[in-house]
């Protein structure tokens, strides 16, 4: 009952603080941390419980024919744990944030709510299809996010992130039905079985297809441009869960794909490994030329979504050697336990970072770096939090993000080192590798260069404006004493999250429902191969931020955002492809048909007679509304109208008809919309 109250009460109760709102604004905001807080409580009770060895699981049945699965295993509990933590701290943030601006946050906590509840449903589902439904709720509840304000921006990046978010849950559901067709069954824990027996080339089809559809939520490139575009313009706390766990809900049905279906396969993890790269490097690299603090931070949590995806990549093709059916080897281990290290460390960074951030905003009102250059200066503990966050994303020893990113390294290196020894990979394969990790280096190398233009833009240097740094540097408080209370723990706990003795018996949890029969505690943390490829990045960061960032993005101390216009991939592929481009090719296709004049009759037939049924199915759902509004309910006219009261009812009806039809068909749009429906569900009949 643990599992269904963490998934379906924060559903309710998000309806139920919506009500509240409109009474009292002030029990709203108490129902939202009630809520938030019960949430926690639960998931630190399921986590205990696997600690002890015992797994909870609850079913939903009656529904999508096998019922919705939920499992709390270690993975899952934990980050059903993480999940509830940032919802606790970002709601508690929340009340001095929003207290500015109060107008739209009964809608904006109803759908936070409801996404806390469809994200639970998420990471503590135990088939894909359970996994499904509740990442199509999400997509829905978290695009609310992006268009809170309702600027010009806003809404179109909330267009951007609801096209992603609807074409990658179209692809994910049709690959679904392929896995389904080829094993019989969509349940996590008997997939590995399945395949082993099923049409590998139908299996690989269907995984590119989940890959695909989860990976436009976790900003996987190509599918990555809604990050860059949504969270400036969200609010700072919907911009910590959108980049803190919404995008590691894409991640986890990769990773479920990459360990239940693809362990082992050459070409998948080849294929990831690919993704991975561009994805680490190119989000770096945007980040570095980014002259906005959010943005920054946006396309940060792309790269740093590339680090995980890398870390994944590895295991699978470390069990391309092995061959075997779990992850036995020790590669693939460390890669494993990294990859899940760093979701969690990722998570908790952009907590803390992007609260920075929100505080920044609502002090100044600002993001480009120009305008809250200096700011900070004499904020000492917005100072430290920040440090730390900056220090622990770019990998520095001692705090969170060192250690993930060393295991995950270790886990490539040791897919190289196998290679070179037994020379199962050879050649350009091997070549590949070695770039990989060179790639991996520069990556993190990038992270701590715009980490340190951030950390020195906004703590250390003066601002332009003598007048601006003097209003700056005369009021040191920035935040009241719960938002510093919030911001303090989230550093401490990435201090925490950096102990070696933590991190390991963590990791051990995490990964044992994996089947990781070597672990993270036989990681030697401090051991001088990691710290060199800890200090090569740190290395190539400063020399990227001293001979790059300072002449050529900083010149005569103006930031300028030199990243060409021509490179923008949503203005230079999508758009035009979905404007352009593909209606363009059907025209043409339409002109071929055409002068065939057997062709162009039949075509002429063929439309004219879909023509008749549309109209004749519009006029007649919306007809069948007026009739009824003619006969069976009554309606009274005004006596001041112009028409006469007894105009007849044939009459009327043809009037109010015709009225009907040239506005708005919104009776047709619901049973389109219907159909629709219909169509999946009996798909889902039919092949489940």
């Amino acid at each position: 009952m643990r599992i269904a109250f963490l998934v379906f009460v924060p559903l309710l109760c998000g309806v139920a603080a919506y009500g509240l709102g409109r009474r009292d604004e002030r029990w709203r905001d108490w129902a939202v941390l009630v809520c938030t807080a019960l949430s926690l409580g639960l998931s630190a009770s399921l986590t205990l419980s696997a600690l002890r060895g015992e797994i909870a699981a609850f079913t939903v049945p009656y529904v999508l024919v096998n019922g919705l699965g939920f499992t709390a295993t270690g993975f899952r509990a934990l980050y059903s744990l993480v999940t509830s933590l940032m919802w606790l701290f970002t709601a508690l943030f929340s009340r001095e944030y929003f207290s500015q601006e109060p107008e739209g946050l009964n809608a904006y906590y109803l759908f936070t709510l409801m996404t806390l509840g469809a994200t639970q449903g998420v990471m503590l589902s135990a088939d894909f299809m359970t996994a499904f439904v509740f990442f199509e709720i999400l997509s829905l509840t978290s695009f609310t996010w992006v268009m809170h304000e309702q600027s010009q921006e806003a809404i179109h990046a909330g267009y951007t992130y609801l096209f992603i978010a609807v074409f990658g849950g179209l692809v994910l559901l049709m690959g679904l039905f392929l896995l389904y067709d080829a094993c019989g069954t969509l349940t996590f824990s008997a997939l590995p079985e399945a395949v082993r027996r099923a049409n590998r080339t139908q299996v690989f089809a269907a995984s590119v297809c989940i890959l695909s559809g989860f990976g436009a939520k976790a900003g996987m490139f190509p599918l990555h441009v809604w990050l860059p575009m949504a969270h400036p313009v969200a609010p700072s706390p919907a911009s910590a869960l959108l980049s803190g766990v919404l995008t590691k809900v894409g991640v986890y049905g990769v990773l479920m794909t990459a360990l239940q279906l693809m362990y082992g396969n050459r070409a998948f993890g080849l294929l990831l490994l690919a993704l991975a790269l561009v994805t680490m490097f190119l989000g770096a690299l945007l980040a570095l030329f980014s002259v906005n603090l959010k943005r920054t931070l946006a396309c940060s949590s792309m790269s740093q979504i590339g680090f995980i995806l890398t870390g994944l990549a590895s295991v699978v093709l470390c069990g391309v050697q092995t061959g075997a059916g779990t992850l036995s080897d020790a590669g693939a281990a460390l890669a494993i336990s990294g990859t899940v290290l760093h979701m969690l460390n990722h998570s908790m960074l952009k907590l803390l970072l992007f609260m920075a951030a929100g505080v920044v905003l609502m002090n100044v009102h600002a993001l480009t770096l120009d305008d809250i250059r200096g700011w900070g200066r004499n904020k000492t503990a917005l100072k430290i939090a920040f440090a730390v966050g900056g220090l622990g994303i770019s990998g520095v020893p001692l705090l969170n993000g060192y250690l993930s990113k060393s295991m995950i390294h270790e886990g490539l290196a040791h897919l190289i080192e196998s290679s070179e020894e037994t020379g199962f990979f050879i050649g350009r394969t091997l070549l590949y590798f070695h770039a990989a990790e060179w790639v991996f280096l520069i990556s993190g190398g990038l992270t701590f260069a715009y980490m340190l233009k951030l950390f020195l833009c906004v703590f250390v240097e003066r601002n332009a404006d003598t007048d601006k740094q003097a209003l700056y540097d005369s009021d040191p408080d920035c935040m009241d004493t719960l938002s510093t209370a919030v911001v303090t723990l989230s550093a401490l706990l990435l201090v925490a999250l950096g102990q070696p003795w933590i991190v390991t018996r963590v990791a051990a949890f995490a990964v044992q429902s994996f089947g990781v029969t070597e672990s993270a505690p036989h990681f030697a943390a401090f051991a001088w191969e990691n710290l060199k490829g800890g200090l090569i990045s740190l290395s190539v960061g400063a020399a990227v931020y001293l001979l790059f960032v300072r002449p050529v993005l900083r010149p005569r101390g103006v930031y300028v955002n030199r990243w060409p216009s021509a490179w923008n991939l949503e203005a230079r592929l999508y758009t035009p492809l979905f404007t352009s481009w593909l209606p363009t090719l059907f025209g043409n296709a339409a002109r071929l048909f055409a002068e065939n004049l057997v062709l162009r009759r039949v075509c002429r037939g063929l439309l004219f007679a879909a023509s008749v049924l549309s109209q004749a199915m519009s006029d007649s759902f919306d007809a069948l509304i007026v009739l009824s509004r003619r006969t069976v309910v009554r309606e009274v006219k005004l006596r001041d109208e112009r028409e006469a009261v007894h105009i007849g009812r044939l009459r009327a009806f043809r009037r109010a008809t015709a009225t009907a039809l040239e506005s708005f068909n919104f009776s047709f749009a619901l049973l389109m919309t219907c159909l629709g429906v219909i169509v999946i569900l009996g798909l889902l009949l039919v092949l489940l």
